[in-house]
């Protein structure tokens, strides 16, 4: 594999054991970079931390860490009793216990990571618990010290190796109920759920990531690429808000606006199986621009 493994260890199962890697499943590496620089001679900036008080700089050797305890009363940590009382890891994946796939709550899901064998002597007791997970179609709740804080991670299998994605902490995730405390019950007349379910059917479709745009980071691409021409570019039409009311508004999105129309139904009825993802892979593919990222050049600097 070509990716370097962002962790080395061990996945346990009780007596069995194999040696295997993390590596990283989602990288923002790809997207358009912006650094702050000095509008007047076009270099970049460097983040330096200032007293609050004084506005002195503080150099590198004179930062630590700290908790406010009341406002601007802090309890400082060295560096060296952080370390102290950080959990020593033991290179283990370690499996506590497995659950149904259909009950993991991806609310709590945080980074996933690709989890595979380190060496050859690790792939029959991998695949062992790569099939006994996909078979039982079973989760396998595990724990470990990755990068020096002890964390839960959901280990599921995925093609040829398994998926590894860290949890968010129970306190770490807002309640619902709090978020949707004040949402009102809205008594639905039967031809608007009919509509609705008309509106999903024939928007029917299949998950395909590849076919999802970035247009903000399509956007930037395009605007350092005109800069760098000599060229201005457009910026994008706002379109002009209709005030309908809600049956009108589904009525239009269904197509059956004024009565009905069933040409409009028909032109909506979702793709053959064997279709829709070739056509929406093609649909993609027309909309992406030539050369999304701009190509690097010497920086110029004003003056």
């Amino acid at each position: 594999m070509a990716a370097r493994a962002t962790w080395k260890g061990f996945l346990r199962l009780g007596e069995l054991v194999c040696a295997v890697g993390l590596y990283t499943a989602v990288s923002a590496s790809d997207r358009v970079s912006l650094h702050m620089v000095n509008r007047k001679t076009g270099n970049r900036l460097q983040r330096r931390f200032v007293d609050a008080e004084t506005g002195k700089v503080v150099e590198r050797d004179e930062q630590v860490k700290g908790f406010e305890v009341d406002s601007g009363d802090f309890i400082v940590l060295e560096p060296e009793e952080i370390a102290e009382v950080t959990p020593k890891g033991d290179k283990a994946l370690t499996i506590d216990s497995f659950l149904p796939c259909a009950e993991v709550d991806d609310l709590y899901f945080d980074r996933p990571y690709y989890l595979r064998p380190a060496d050859e002597s690790s792939q029959a007791s991998f695949a062992v618990i790569r099939e006994g997970l996909r078979r039982q179609k079973v989760a396998a709740v595990a724990s470990a010290v990755l990068f020096r804080r002890p964390r839960s991670l959901l280990i599921r299998a995925y093609d040829d190796g398994l998926i590894a994605t860290t949890l968010n902490h129970d306190y770490e995730v807002r309640s619902a109920q709090e978020a949707f405390e004040d949402i009102a019950e809205v008594k639905m007349e039967p031809e608007m759920l009919d509509l609705a379910r008309h509106i999903i059917e024939t928007k029917a479709g299949r998950f395909q990531p590849e076919a999802f745009d970035d247009r903000y980071d399509d956007a930037l691409a395009e605007l350092v690429r005109a800069k760098m021409e000599g060229r201005k570019i457009a910026p994008p039409k706002k379109s002009a808000a209709k005030v309908v009311s809600l049956m009108d508004a589904l009525r239009e999105s269904a197509g059956l606006a004024g009565g009905g129309d069933k040409k409009a139904s028909a032109a909506q009825a979702p793709a053959k199986k064997g279709t829709d993802k070739k056509a929406a892979g093609k649909k993609a593919a027309a909309r992406k621009p030539a050369a999304r990222k701009p190509s690097r050049a010497p920086t110029r600097k004003a003056g």
